[in-house]
């Protein structure tokens, strides 16, 4: 935990140095490439290279249409190879420029008949994320292949809820019980429904939260009613809730699969939720401690959006191990691990957020434990224990 409060630090004082970067156009959410015929190939046009930092290059592909890629890295020596289907190298392309701190060269070659591969020379061991942008005003599609130095920290630097949490004598947890109203959710064979199960363990953890000092609770919904997803995580930040935790019960076509499991944001869907919060970057200015995004240009704003969400990722997966150990202790564990995916209600740039499954209502042992009040208070007292553990680590 030192190693990652030095590290923010670091990155703090790091980002004055980002006013020398190269502006690149960011302006569309990431798409999938459509299937095209072998006789259409895709033109890579140019390339573009900026390093914002040392420690981050990013590399842009200008492309004449959609593609499908694949990104992988190599050793002995450091490489990122890049794959692009049914694509071919423009006749007249030149790289504006090829050498960072972290990159060295590129270089390609046609893979099979109708393939293009690139490889990326390094200079350090890096790592590779990528995202491909739809036409925006004069610029066409194009892939975005940042770099990342991989021995610093994934969680570089303060969002604006973590500098709010240092000052706040009271920690606002915000209590996101799924489903409701017309949205019924999982529904098992005795017919308990997942939506009445969040909401019974819901208003137990906010009373557990509620009886605690320096605790407040605050619910996304405290009825049998149905609200939007959106709408949820709205509300979470309307109230500055300092954590965001969302209450599930899963479902399998098989009634032996049980266990309760904790998921964070995917970093794929973080990609995509930083580019609709970039086209609104005048709305967004308080996402991160400090810093406005209004007046700045489309690469210094994905690129502060991209550290911000990085560190509100690390601190949900932290906090998820935290609530995933206590709830092993109450019940079985379905993974032991928090896993990852695009859940919506997870996609707050600046709130660390996990949702869980507390169990399938399609084990029958498991739904009747979940009916049971004491079970559901068992669960809400190990999802805070989680919860000031994982305080605790972070303020000390």
């Amino acid at each position: 935990m030192a190693t990652l409060k030095s590290t923010r630090r670091l990155f703090i004082k790091r980002l004055s140095l980002l006013g020398s970067s190269v502006a690149l156009c960011i302006g569309a959410v990431p798409a999938l490439a459509k299937k095209k015929s072998k006789n259409r190939k895709t033109n890579l046009q140019s390339i573009r290279i900026s390093e914002t930092h040392k420690d981050h290059t990013r590399v842009v592909f200008d492309l004449s249409d959609n593609v499908n890629h694949n990104v992988f890295s190599l050793e002995k020596p450091y490489r990122i190879v890049i794959d692009l289907d049914l694509t071919q190298k423009h006749i007249t392309f030149q790289p504006s420029h090829s050498e960072t701190n972290l990159l060295r060269s590129i270089r390609m070659g046609v893979r099979g008949q109708n393939d293009l591969r690139i490889v990326l020379d390094l200079g350090h061991k890096a790592r590779p994320r990528s995202f491909i942008l739809k036409p925006d005003g004069n610029a066409g599609y194009r892939l975005v292949v940042d770099l990342h130095a991989t021995e610093l920290s994934p969680t570089p630097i303060i969002t604006s809820q973590q500098k709010r949490r240092k000052l706040k004598k009271q920690t606002i947890i915000a209590i996101d019980p799924g489903h409701g109203g017309r949205d019924p959710g999982a529904i098992g064979k005795k017919g308990t429904r997942e939506k009445d199960i969040t909401l019974a363990v819901g208003k137990k953890l906010k009373n557990i939260i509620n009886r605690t000092q320096g605790f407040k609770a605050i619910m996304t919904r405290d009825a049998d009613q149905y609200v939007v997803l959106r709408q949820r995580v709205k509300k979470a930040r309307e109230h500055q809730a300092d954590y965001f935790i969302s209450l599930h019960a899963d479902s399998f076509r098989s009634p032996k699969v049980e266990g309760a499991s904790v998921y964070a944001l995917s970093q794929g869907a973080a990609t995509t939720e930083a580019a609709k919060w970039i086209a609104e970057k005048e709305n967004a200015s308080d996402l991160i401690g400090g810093i406005s995004l209004d007046d700045k240009d489309d690469l210094i704003a994905s690129v502060l959006l991209d550290l911000s969400q990085s560190a509100t990722i690390q601190d949900s997966l932290e906090l998820g191990t935290d609530v995933l150990k206590h709830l092993g202790k109450v019940g079985k564990l379905n993974n032991g691990l928090v896993q990852q995916a695009g859940f919506a209600v997870l996609k707050a740039p600046d709130m660390p957020s996990i949702l869980i499954e507390t169990a399938f209502l399609s084990n029958p042992k498991e739904e009747r434990r979940l009916r049971n009040s004491k079970h559901q208070h068992k669960l809400a007292k190990a999802i805070f224990s989680g919860l000031k553990s994982h305080i605790k680590a972070t303020k000390s």
